[in-house]
């Protein structure tokens, strides 16, 4: 009878709630998951990815109005995809906002205490970065499912496992 139950069990999916329930719902094709619980996850991970996009453009040494810009562009689009609540984009759109109405300020500081020449460099800096990290994302991922080839293997380096 318990062989039985566990075979049961292996077709459940494998969600296991706060209180230490499991799921009782059939797992979806090619997956631990139920239908409703893998939705749920791919859009935890789709969030995640959300905010880690949004964080890089505001993440340099000096935040410009295109990275501003760019950063609000990106939370629109994960709220209007659910990838975002929208309270948390509320709340990340007014923080925003505060950002907007200092950068008048940050460049009038700047300006005094380096020159317009350095506030120049800093901005292209900022936009070079920007659109190096735009590159590189717009690379297709390989295939997770396949196996790496040899030279993959041998080519790895320690900097790019740690990433």
């Amino acid at each position: 009878m318990s062989t039985n139950r566990s075979n049961v069990r292996a077709s459940l999916c494998s969600f296991t709630f706060a209180d230490g329930r499991h799921c009782r719902t059939p797992r979806a094709a090619h997956t631990y998951l139920c239908a409703f619980h893998a939705r749920k996850d791919a859009q935890a991970l789709a969030g995640e990815k959300a905010g880690k996009d949004i964080a890089y453009h505001l993440s340099g040494e000096y935040v410009s109005a295109c990275d501003l810009s760019s950063a609000l562009g990106r939370l629109f689009s994960a709220v209007a995809q659910g990838q975002l609540k929208p309270k948390t984009a509320s709340t990340l759109a007014y923080l925003g906002q505060t950002l907007v109405q200092t950068l008048p300020l940050a460049q009038n500081e700047y300006i005094n205490a380096f020159g317009t020449d350095s506030w120049r460099e800093t901005i292209r800096d900022s936009h070079e970065q920007t659109a190096d990290h735009f590159a590189d994302h717009t690379q297709p991922d390989p295939d997770s499912t396949q196996a790496p080839t040899p030279e993959e293997t041998s080519d790895a380096s320690p900097a790019s496992e740690q990433n």
